[in-house]
Parts: C-alpha cells; sequence; structure tokens
C-alpha cells in the first residue's frame, strides 16, 4: 500500500523560512484535509507531499506514483494563456477562434478521447466539451481541470484551495464529484483556507500556522481540540455585536475631532542620552497603529507616555484625548481612556483565580478580584467569554490552565471590557506558538471590527500586524540614533 511518511522534516521556503512537519502519514485511499491562514504555508506543504521541495532535514519517504497538485493559480494560468492566443473581440469576421475547447484542454497531456467523454458524463459536463474552455464558467473550469488531472490516472490528488471563488451550489457540486473519487479508493488531500470548507468525506486533517504542522489526525480528534474549537468559533463571528458597557449613561465617550494622542517634537533622554528625540505623531479617531522597532527602539518609553506613567510627559508638547499634559488631568483621567495588554502584565497576572474572575477584574483595572462583582459585570464578563469561543464551565476553569495564547486573549477581552478609547497591545504574540498567534490575531480583528476602540499594536515584526491595521509607525536605525517613518497602510 502506498503512503507518505514525514517524520521531523523541514523545507526550505526562503533565506528565513522553513517549513516544518514534524509528524505525518498519509496512507492510500485516505482522504485528508489541510487548514491554515493566508500565508501560513500550506500551499507549500501541499509541494512537499508532492515532492517538489526538497527536504533540508529529516525523513521523507513517499511510494506514491502518480501524485498530482492542482492549484488555483494552475487554473488562472491556464485561463490567461487562453486569452492571449487572440482576442476574440478583435477578430474579424472571416478569423476563427483559436482558443482550445474544453475537451482539448482535458485531453491536453493525455490523449483518450473515450476516457475524456466517461469523465465529462461523470462530472456533467458533457455539454461542455466543444465550447471554448476561456468562455466557462468559474465552477466549470474547475471541473474542466479536474478531469484533466484525472486523465493522467493519478494515485494522489492534492486540490490547492479547490472551493475558492465557487458559489455555494458549485461547491456542494464539487464536494459531492470528490466524495465519489474517494469513494472508489482516489487518495485525496485538499488544502483549504476555513473549516468551514471542510467536506463531510474527510475523515484526517491537520492544521498549519506559521509555517508548521501545529496539529494533525483523525478528524474528530482534531475537531475536539479546544483552540481549533475557538478559531471555527471565530469564523461565524462578521456580524458580531460585541458586549455593552457596564453602565451606558456613565460612559465617557470621545468626539471625534479630537485626536487621541498628539505628540509635537517629543524628546525623552537619560542621562543625556536621547530615548526619543524630535517624534510628531498624531493618532486620529478611527485609526489603528503598529509600531515597530528594535528592542532598545524607544517603543516602551513611548507607551509609557501615552499611558502617563512617564515623568517626563509634563515636559513633552503632549496631548492625550484632548487635554494637555500638565493641565490639571489626573492619572485615572488618562488611564481611563486606555485598555492595557503586555508581557509584564500577564506575567503579574500570578494570581489564583477562575477564567471568569480575570475578565471582571478588567472593570476595576487589578490584578485579581478584591471585591463582589455585581451581576452585571457577571452577566458581561460571561458575553465576553461567549464572544471567545469559550463555554461556561471554562468560565469557572483556573486562569493558569489555559494555553498561553487562550490566557493572552482573556487578558485582551479583560482590557476592553470598559470599552477604552485605545487598546495598547505591547508584543502580544511574543511566546505564542503558530496556532495560538493565529487565535489572538483573529480575535483582535473580530472584537475591534465593531466599537470605538482603536488598537496600538506594538511589535517587532511588521508581518505580525493584524488586518485591521490603518497606519504603522517605524523607528528606523540611523547612525547610532533612530529616525521615525510613518506610513498609511490602506
Amino acid at each position: 500500500m502506498a503512503s507518505i511518511t514525514l517524520h521531523h522534516s523541514s523545507f526550505r521556503l526562503s533565506d528565513s523560512q522553513t517549513l516544518d512537519i514534524p509528524d505525518l502519514l498519509i496512507n492510500q485511499h485516505e482522504s485528508w484535509a489541510f487548514i491554515g491562514a493566508n500565508g501560513s504555508g500550506k500551499s507549500s506543504l501541499a509541494k512537499a507531499l508532492t515532492g517538489e521541495l526538497n527536504p533540508l532535514s529529516g525523513i521523507v519517504e513517499n511510494s506514491f506514483l502518480s501524485p498530482i497538485r492542482l492549484s488555483f493559480e494552475q487554473l488562472q494560468k491556464i485561463i490567461n494563456d487562453e486569452w492571449q492566443r487572440n482576442n476574440t473581440d478583435l477578430l474579424s469576421e472571416n478569423e476563427e477562434d483559436t482558443g482550445y475547447t474544453a475537451a482539448e484542454i482535458i485531453q491536453l497531456n493525455h490523449k483518450d478521447n473515450e476516457y475524456c467523454l466517461e469523465l465529462a458524463s461523470k462530472f456533467g459536463i458533457s455539454d461542455l466539451l466543444s465550447r471554448r474552455f476561456k468562455y466557462l464558467s468559474t465552477g466549470e473550469t474547475r471541473k474542466v481541470l479536474l478531469c484533466q488531472t484525472l486523465m493522467g490516472q493519478p494515485d494522489l490528488l492534492i486540490l490547492d484551495e479547490p472551493f475558492d471563488g465557487l458559489d455555494v451550489f458549485s461547491r456542494n457540486n464539487l464536494s459531492e464529484l470528490l466524495s465519489n473519487l474517494s469513494e472508489k479508493g482516489l487518495t485525496i488531500v485538499l488544502i483549504l483556507n476555513r473549516f468551514d470548507e471542510l467536506p463531510d468525506f474527510i475523515e484526517n486533517m491537520g492544521v498549519v500556522a506559521d509555517c508548521k504542522l501545529t496539529l494533525s489526525g483523525t478528524r474528530e480528534s482534531v475537531l475536539a481540540n479546544t483552540l481549533i474549537s475557538q478559531l471555527q468559533h471565530s469564523e461565524n463571528l462578521k456580524h458580531l455585536t460585541i458586549p455593552e458597557v457596564e453602565d451606558p449613561t456613565a460612559q465617557v465617550t470621545l468626539s471625534d475631532d479630537i485626536p487621541r494622542v498628539i505628540l509635537n517634537n517629543g524628546v525623552v533622554s537619560y542621562n543625556d542620552k536621547p530615548i526619543l528625540h524630535g517624534l510628531n505623531w498624531q493618532v486620529n479617531p478611527h485609526e489603528h497603529w503598529q509600531i515597530i522597532g528594535e528592542n532598545g527602539a524607544g517603543k516602551s518609553t513611548l507607551l509609557s507616555l501615552i499611558t502617563g506613567d512617564h515623568p517626563q510627559g509634563y515636559s513633552n508638547d503632549l496631548t492625550l484625548f484632548g487635554r494637555r499634559r500638565g493641565t490639571g488631568e489626573t492619572i485615572w483621567d488618562i488611564k481611563r481612556h486606555i485598555g492595557y495588554v503586555s508581557n509584564s502584565i500577564h506575567q503579574e497576572y500570578r494570581v489564583a483565580t477562575s477564567v471568569l474572575n480575570v475578565i471582571i477584574s478588567g472593570f476595576h483595572d487589578s490584578i485579581g478580584l478584591y471585591q463582589t462583582p455585581s451581576d452585571r459585570q457577571v452577566q458581561l464578563a460571561y458575553q465576553w467569554l461567549a464572544l471567545l469561543g469559550f463555554s461556561k464551565q471554562t468560565a469557572q476553569l483556573p486562569f493558569h490552565s489555559l494555553s498561553w495564547g487562550q490566557q493572552r486573549l482573556v487578558l485582551i477581552a479583560r482590557a476592553l471590557v470598559k470599552h477604552p478609547a485605545v487598546l495598547i497591545l505591547d508584543e502580544p504574540l511574543q511566546g505564542l506558538d503558530g496556532l495560538n498567534r493565529l487565535l489572538v490575531l483573529r480575535f483582535i480583528d473580530i472584537m475591534l471590527s465593531q466599537g470605538t476602540t482603536q488598537l496600538l499594536f506594538v511589535t517587532h515584526h511588521q508581518e505580525d500586524a493584524p488586518a485591521c491595521i490603518t497606519h504603522r509607525l517605524k523607528f528606523v536605525p540611523d547612525n547610532g540614533q533612530y529616525r521615525y517613518e510613518i506610513e498609511e497602510t490602506r
């Protein structure tokens, strides 16, 4: 029986990136799906399975005789090539359209008209065989290309994003065709973006994150994983309504004409050594910022100015939430507009308490809960946990029994319960594995997609940015100091 075995395998993707597959066994006649976000490395995994990538290390054994990988990019190339043969709109009355028919595309690599007719009949496209390929619909072209692939009699069929761009009817139709092929013994591997694309016939699956196969096994075992359950939950939250504030009548709101932060020629120094020098920066309403820089660049110093904790805030031309520093405002006048999560806060949250109580502590800005919560606070905390995909049973678990990424999510929700004007996340992905990073990034976008909270996302790496980022502030090394670059990202 044919199989693919990968054990502690690593494949080079670039000078700085590798694809890592700890353990994977795919046997003949099995059906698999590998799910991952864009850029996760799942398409590279598909290439590794067909032998298109050479391993750097580990064990790679593949006894399939005719593995074939089919991707949306390959389909698009064929379509583009067909349109470049001639521009039908420019043909004269006597000129013939030289584009391939669907039958010719199916038999492009293997000539067998009888088998072509048989496949076309199975896929319900017999009436399309004489039509020009380039005039077919997206779903029809997928079927034609799949027929072309099957003409080569593969024993392993890998389909990269087969449902991408298809409507519900076409997706269901293609899924049924693939199910029939699987029932007849063809080994099928699907590469997918989303859990809701997972067809019923798939028996085994894996999850790819940060160019690593983080989880694999039977469908039931993978979907039973708590992190996977939360990721699935997040796919269905496009039209969510985030929980309300504790007391809408007491909520302090900021006008849309008030910048959240204005720093003019910002300067901070220690022992005559400049940490910040000449930084001009303004955060306007509805903007989400990513702040990038090396260790020691001054990112944390900038944050401490914003949170009101740095004494040199008074000596700067700094306006926070419409009030100039040093005009009689208290530290609490500043902090009530801010939610803050950092590695240090995460590490300091060592008190033995439940997941629910951690959320509730956000109403009091405390590490731990030291007073009896109101019924309203408990109700809202449960709503936040439901938003994160946690069950009521999980709410009573010890906070430290969760994964590090799940703890980080709970702390972010804790910071959001008061609906702050600005949420500051200082290196929120540090220390997280690929799956937990994906979980945190997805929920950041979900929780900020509604409401008025703005994000300041501090990181070393530009590629860590959540999708909601609209602006970027970079600390760029320059002759022993740093200069500042500001750009819009959308």
